[in-house]
């Protein structure tokens, strides 16, 4: 089973899809973790969770874990199919609870009601290719995944 999730190509276009989404959702990710990048920290993003959108604390933790971990996951490609998996969901929850009723256009002018799901279909795009692909080149998907094909005791 392991061995299915980090096998990989060593593919330099998803790397290059890997990194970008995990630089993203780690900067994301950080902010409502660990309050940089200008973020509120945990405390405050899981109370705005639970308060004010009404999610379930479970369910706000994992999403916060999901942008930190997930993003980090992504940078070092470290089982990145599971990384871009939960980023998934996240922005599928996200496009059905707060962005679809906005349409397909961001914010650009100011006249919408909040942010339409153009940016979350990127990013469902993207997760897509690395969760069909694995993490590419460079990744230590790619590392771990060379000691399966050697086996335990490699003849060199």
């Amino acid at each position: 089973m392991l061995e299915k999730l980090i096998r990989t190509k060593n593919d330099h276009g998803l790397t290059i899809a890997r990194l970008v989404l995990g630089i993203v959702f780690l900067a994301h990710g950080s902010q409502k973790m660990l309050g940089l990048f200008g973020g509120s920290g945990f405390s405050a993003t899981m109370s705005f969770f639970e308060h004010g959108m009404g999610i379930p604390a479970p369910l706000a933790f994992l999403a916060i874990a999901a942008e930190f971990f997930g993003g980090l996951g992504l940078v070092l490609g470290l089982l990145g199919r599971v990384a871009a998996f939960g980023i998934a969901v996240n922005m599928l929850v996200a496009i059905f609870t707060v962005h679809i009723k906005n349409g397909l256009f961001m914010n650009w002018s100011g006249t919408q009601k909040g942010e339409g799901i153009e940016y979350h279909l990127l990013v469902l795009a993207i997760a897509a290719a690395v969760m069909i692909g694995g993490s590419g080149a460079w990744s230590v998907d790619g590392i771990l995944g060379e000691s399966f094909v050697a086996g335990p005791n490699p003849i060199r």
